[in-house]
């Protein structure tokens, strides 16, 4: 009897998501019963930080906003994760990226150190003390796996590319945008590399002979590149960045927009999912002040600059405790790492900049 009840719980669920949701988006997507968080704080694992001079417990605080790839039949998630210095406010803690592998998706085994983080090198102007942060991964034609990653050194960030073609030791390029010019002096963050599904795993896909990049909060913009590591930002007449996604009064994104996952080229077009912060006034009513939850925008297949459609309400939101409790308690469900693994899509998303969480779509 219970068993069957909650089978008609569970169809009512599934014809209510499809229901509400376009043929052109990805999704929609549904947590598992069992196994949320999937990644969580280690108040043990010690690491010997380069910078420092000592160890340090690297993931001592807080772990979220993943990136994920599959490899080798594994999905892979590269979360970010914060030690215990600093004072107990957001982004005055140091972050580093680890590494976790799950042959199933939901249940996670993770390396003992983090694969990035600040060092030595010729990054460390840009990643010290505040660290690297906030990853987003595809994968090239060649096999190579490309990150982009936030360097933060309290005064500014930068959308930074960093390659691998083991996931564990990484090669840091800079700032995806270059470090001179007015670019070099801006202050910007979350890029995600367009790409396309093939063989089962996403792999980074030229448009019009270049490869595409949405990057940014506040406004969404473009840039191309030839490389996946030298990137041009898309301008119009005046020379600034032309923008594709802006905020909505009365919406979910009313204050602003942020890049999500790398966005996924499909039969209908290039499927942005993006992250909205729901404004203090003049937002959703159906949303705290201040909460993040998940969108989806699609542009042409042949021209990544033009909007064809956009959800008016989330398609993600923060709706469990884990996701409204933590250090920012106004709620987060803030999506960073997309799959598609096993025949379904499997969403990873950080819950209230304190853990990683899993979302997976029926279809």
């Amino acid at each position: 009897m219970l068993v069957g009840a909650m089978r008609t719980i569970l169809a009512v669920i599934l014809f209510t998501a499809f229901a509400g949701a376009a043929d052109w988006q990805i999704g929609p997507f549904l947590r598992p019963a069992e196994g949320n968080p999937v990644i969580a704080p280690l108040k043990q694992s010690l690491f010997n930080c380069p910078m420092r001079g000592r160890p340090v417990h690297w993931e001592a605080l807080h772990t979220f906003n993943p990136a994920a790839i599959v490899r080798g039949g594994r999905v892979y998630v590269i979360y970010r994760a914060e030690d215990d210095s600093g004072e107990m406010r957001i982004g005055l803690h140091t972050s580093r990226l680890g590494l976790a592998e799950s042959t199933d998706g939901i249940h996670f085994t993770r390396r003992a150190t983090p694969v990035l983080y600040p060092d030595t090198d010729s990054q460390r102007e840009r990643e010290w003390e505040g660290g690297c942060e906030d990853p987003r991964i595809v994968e090239s034609e060649d096999g190579t796996y490309v990150l982009t990653y936030t360097q933060w050194n309290r005064k500014k960030t930068d959308a930074a590319i960093a390659t691998s073609r083991d996931l564990v030791r990484w090669t840091k390029h800079g700032p995806a945008l270059g470090s001179d010019g007015k670019y070099g002096a801006l202050s910007y963050k979350s890029a995600g590399i367009v790409c396309s599904l093939r063989g089962g795993r996403l792999k980074a896909v030229k448009i019009r002979g270049k490869y595409w990049m949405y990057w940014g909060e506040i406004t969404i913009r473009l840039a191309t590149s030839e490389d996946l590591i030298h990137w041009t930002p898309v301008e119009d007449s005046h020379g600034d960045p032309v923008i594709v996604l802006a905020k909505r009064p009365g919406h979910f994104d009313s204050s602003f927009p942020e890049v999500g996952p790398p966005p996924v080229l499909t039969s209908r077009g290039i499927v942005v999912l993006y992250n909205g912060k729901n404004a203090p006034s003049d937002g959703d009513p159906q949303l705290g002040a201040n909460a993040y939850a998940a969108g989806e925008a699609l542009f042409a297949a042949d021209d990544p600059a033009r909007l064809i459609a956009r959800t008016d309400t989330p398609v993600f939101r923060p709706e469990m405790p884990f996701e409204k409790t933590g250090q920012y308690a106004a709620g987060t469900t803030f999506t960073e790492g997309l799959v598609y693994f096993r025949n379904r899509w499997f969403l990873y998303y950080g819950c209230a900049d304190s853990l990683v969480g899993v979302a997976i779509s029926a279809r």
